[in-house]
C-alpha cells in the first residue's frame, strides 16, 4: 500500500518505539503533522525551538532512547541548534527532524533555506537529507542506530516538504538494534591485576549508556572492594551520595581535598566519561597525553579511547555492558585502601554541609537544608548554567539513578524545558527546576507549555538581578568595573500567575518552606522567586571579597 512521506516518517517513529515528540510546527512538515493526527504519539507543542530541542535532550538523557524533536527550516532549525549542541557535548541520543525547502528550489537561497549538511556537522553525529520517500525506513533506522551506538549523540534528518507529500511503496520499518560491545575476559583479568596491586585506586563515573542495573552493579563492585567513587560533572545521579564509598563530585569547584586524591591516585578507573575540561579542572587533574596515574578507561566508542589521555588499559564497552563483567571478581579481605576510602567519604560529607552564614535575608544554605529534608529521594532536579547551580550540585545529596537532568555543556536556559520533559515522562515524581534569573529568561516561555499540558513542576528562580557567573569573573578580573551583567527582571511570581500557574515570592529564608508547600499543593506548574542578595555569589565568598582579592 502506498503511503505519503509524512505517513512513513510517523510509521518509522512508531516502529522504533517513539511515544512522544516535542515540536514547534512549521509549514515545511505539514504532511508529518497530518500523519501525527492519526497516531498515538504524544506531541508537545513548544514556544521556541531551542526549548523543544532541550526537551528532546532531556527525554534522551532520562530514558537512553533517542529524544525526538521536529522543527521547521531556517530560523526554526537554527533556534534548535542550542539543544543540539547540548546533546552533542553531553553524549545524549536525540534525533532532530527539520522540514526543508522543496527539492526543486535547493541551492537558490530559497525562503529560509539552509544547507544543513554543511551547517550542522559540528553539532551532530550525522546529518542526512531524505530525497526519496521510499528510503525513509532506511534513513530513520540508521538515525536511531547512529544516535544510540558508540558514544551516543544527536542526529539530524532534513525532510524536503515536497518529498513528504509523495506517495510511494516502502518497506515496513523495524525497531532499531543498539550495538553492544562487551569487555574481553583478558581485559577484566588485566583490570583485576592492576586493582589488587594498587595502593591508592579511585573510580570516576560519567557519561551515558547507564541504567538501573549497571548503577546497582557498580555500587556492588565498590562495596566489595571498598573503593572510593567520584562522579563526573553533572553525572552525580550515578552513585548514592550517602554510600560509604562516595568521594564527591569531580566537577567545577571540586573539593580541593578530592582534587588532591585524584592527582595522587596510583590507579584511576574512568567508566563512561571522557574526563573533559570541566571534570578535569581545566585538564589539570591528569597529564596529557600520559597521566601520572595508571589509567583504565572504559568507554563505548574506540575513537575516544586515547584521544586525549593515553590509557594503560583501554576497554571499549558501554557502562551497561562493562559492569556485568565485574560481578565475579573477588575482593581482598581487607583492602589496604579501605581507610582512605572512609576518609574521602568523610571529607565529602564535610564539603557538602551547608555554610552557617551568607549575606542578605535569604540564606541558600538553609533553603538547601529544607529541600533535603522535605523532598522525596526520587525527585528529579534540573538546572541550566550559572553560579546558582552550585547550591544544588554541592549541597544536594543525590541518592538514586535518573534524578538529574543538567547540561555538562554549560548551556543556559536548559533547566525549565528539561523540567517540562521530565514531568511529562514521570508525572508521578516531583520535578524541581533550579534556574537563575538570567537562565530562566532564556527559555522561560516554556512555562506556558507546562501549563498547557498540566505538568505541575516547581521552578525555583534564584534572582540576584544579574548574570552572576559573568559578574563573578568580571569582579575577579576587572574589579569594580561592572559592564553588561546587570539585569532588570519581571515579577516572576506574577508572571507564573499570568501564564495560569502558581507564583510565590521568597524574600527571607523563613518564607521558603511555606511557599514551597503552597506551590506543591496548588497542583499547578509553579514558580518560586527567591530574592538572593547579589553578594551571595558563591557558598564561600562574596562579590566584594572576590573583587578585593584582585584589587589587593
Amino acid at each position: 500500500m502506498k503511503r505519503t512521506g509524512g505517513q512513513l516518517i510517523v510509521e518509522a517513529l512508531k516502529a522504533n518505539g517513539v511515544k512522544r515528540i516535542s515540536c514547534v510546527p512549521g509549514e515545511s512538515f505539514l504532511a508529518v503533522l497530518d500523519a501525527l493526527h492519526d497516531s498515538d504519539i504524544d506531541v508537545l507543542v513548544c514556544r521556541q525551538e531551542g526549548g523543544a530541542a532541550m526537551m528532546a535532550d532531556a527525554w534522551g538523557r532520562l530514558t537512553s532512547e533517542p529524544g525526538i524533536c521536529m522543527v521547521t527550516r531556517g530560523p526554526g532549525a537554527t533556534n534548535a541548534s542550542a539543544g543540539l549542541h547540548i546533546a552533542m557535548q553531553d553524549s545524549i541520543p536525540m534525533i532532530l527532524f527539520i522540514g526543508q525547502v522543496q527539492r526543486d528550489a535547493r541551492e537558490r537561497e530559497a525562503f529560509q533555506e539552509v544547507e544543513f549538511r554543511r551547517a550542522f556537522t559540528e553539532f551532530s553525529k550525522w546529518v542526512g537529507e531524505i530525497d526519496d520517500a521510499a528510503r525513509i525506513p532506511e534513513f530513520v533506522s540508521r538515525a536511531f542506530a547512529v544516535a544510540t551506538s558508540g558514544r551516543p549523540g544527536p542526529v539530524v534528518l532534513t525532510l524536503p516538504e515536497d518529498m513528504l507529500r509523495d506517495e510511494v511503496e516502502a518497506a515496513h520499518p523495524r525497531h532499531y538494534m543498539p550495538v553492544a560491545a562487551h569487555p574481553g575476559r583478558s581485559q577484566i583479568d588485566d583490570l583485576y591485576g592492576r586493582l589488587t596491586s594498587a595502593e591508592r585506586p579511585m573510580v570516576i563515573l560519567g557519561g551515558t549508556r547507564w541504567n538501573e542495573k549497571s548503577v546497582a552493579e557498580i555500587r556492588s563492585f565498590a562495596e566489595r572492594f571498598q573503593l572510593p567513587v567520584g562522579c563526573s560533572f553533572r553525572r552525580q545521579m550515578l552513585f548514592d551520595h550517602l554510600h560509604d564509598s562516595y568521594a564527591g563530585d569531580v566537577g567545577i569547584g571540586i573539593n580541593p581535598a578530592l582534587a588532591k586524591e585524584v592527582k595522587e591516585a596510583d590507579l584511576l578507573i574512568l567508566i563512561g566519561g571522557r574526563m573533559s575540561e570541566m571534570p578535569s579542572s581545566g585538564y589539570t587533574l591528569m597529564d596529557i597525553p600520559y597521566p601520572k596515574q595508571a589509567l583504565v578507561h572504559v568507554y563505548p566508542d574506540p575513537s575516544e579511547l586515547g584521544r586525549v589521555y593515553r590509557p594503560d588499559l583501554a576497554i571499549c564497552a558501554s557502562p551497561a555492558d562493562f559492569t556485568a563483567a565485574l560481578a565475579d571478581l573477588e575482593a581482598p579481605v581487607e583492602p589496604c585502601w579501605a581507610g582512605r576510602t572512609k576518609q574521602m567519604h568523610d571529607a565529602y560529607l564535610k564539603w557538602s554541609t551547608t555554610p552557617e552564614t551568607s549575606p542578605g535575608a535569604v540564606h541558600m544554605g538553609r533553603i538547601m537544608d529544607w529541600i533535603e529534608a522535605n523532598t522525596p529521594r526520587d525527585a528529579i532536579f534540573t538546572n541550566g548554567a550559572g553560579n546558582y547551580a552550585t547550591w544544588l550540585h554541592r549541597f544536594h545529596r543525590f541518592r538514586r539513578f535518573n534524578t538529574q537532568a543538567a547540561p555538562a555543556s554549560g548551556s543556559m536556559g536548559y533547566g525549565l524545558p528539561a523540567a517540562v520533559a521530565a514531568k511529562q515522562l514521570f508525572p508521578e515524581r516531583e520535578v524541581i527546576c533550579f534556574a537563575g534569573d538570567g537562565c530562566f529568561m532564556m527559555h522561560g516561555q516554556e512555562f506556558a507549555t507546562a501549563v498547557q499540558y498540566g505538568l505541575p513542576l516547581i521552578a525555583l528562580v534564584i534572582n540576584n538581578g544579574m548574570y552572576g557567573t559573568i559578574r563573578m569573573h568580571q569582579e575577579r578580573e576587572y574589579p569594580g568595573r561592572v559592564s553588561a551583567t546587570a539585569l532588570s527582571n519581571p515579577d516572576f511570581a506574577a508572571l507564573a500567575r499570568a501564564y495560569g500557574g502558581h507564583g510565590e515570592t521568597v524574600a527571607t529564608t523563613e518564607e521558603f518552606g511555606p511557599a514551597f508547600e503552597r506551590a506543591r499543593a496548588s497542583g499547578k506548574p509553579a514558580i518560586i522567586e527567591v530574592k538572593l542578595d547579589p553578594e551571595a555569589i558563591t557558598p564561600s565568598r562574596t562579590l566584594a571579597e572576590i573583587s578585593r582579592t584582585k584589587s589587593g
